[in-house]
């Protein structure tokens, strides 16, 4: 089963419920995915044994944050060309053109909001954090390749769980767009193949 979760921040529901998850009310965005997750578990839809969440992109901050809030939840995570150390992002080549949706590290408020959204901030060692994929494409001109890099190196410290943290990296692709029909489905096949291991519903074994 496939749940997609129209949290705040998104435009799903018109302007007001995109301004819900903005910059300084940014939390919203991951606590409404917890609060998914939650009600899937309570339903038993699913269990922290064979819940996962997947975020792309700008998803990153969704599935990061919801992640290293709430680790208990989740069985597997897959970090898709993510944002994830919204501190350092502005650095970035792409970096300026999104401080009008994240903020500025030069404004003192909105340096607080970028903090809360950071993932790579709140990484925390000796905590049980569930698998983690982290995929992206080498020549991303949108959200650059260190994001994932500095993530997998502080999950693979930090983690007391076991479970694997992998990177996987397209030494040809960038940020989606542009890539063969090919490397798409490869790319899908490995996502859905990971998750179904940690699932326990594939083996690792060929």
């Amino acid at each position: 089963m496939v749940a997609l979760a129209n949290v705040r921040g998104s435009g799903a529901f018109g302007d007001s419920w995109y301004r819900a998850g903005f910059k300084a009310s940014k939390p919203n965005t991951w606590k409404d995915g917890i609060a998914v997750a939650r009600w899937l578990i309570e339903q038993r839809y699913a269990s922290p044994q064979t819940l996962g969440i997947w975020g792309t992109s700008a998803g990153g901050i969704f599935v990061g944050c919801a992640v290293t809030s709430a680790p208990e939840l989740f069985a597997a995570a897959v970090f898709d060309v993510g944002v994830l150390d919204t501190v350092r992002f502005e650095e970035s080549a792409n970096g300026i053109t999104n401080v009008s949706e994240f903020g500025t590290v030069k404004d003192p408020a909105e340096f607080r909001a970028l903090l809360e959204m950071s993932t790579y901030q709140h990484i925390r060692d000796g905590t049980a954090y569930p698998a983690v994929m982290l995929v992206h494409g080498m020549n991303d001109p949108r959200v650059d390749v260190w994001h994932s890099a500095k993530a997998a190196a502080r999950l693979q410290q930090a983690t007391s769980s076991g479970k694997p943290v992998f990177m996987r990296i397209d030494m040809q692709a960038g940020h989606g767009v542009g890539s063969t029909a090919r490397q798409a489905a490869s790319q899908l096949g490995d996502i859905y193949a990971f998750l179904l291991w940690q699932f326990g519903l594939l083996s690792a074994r060929p």
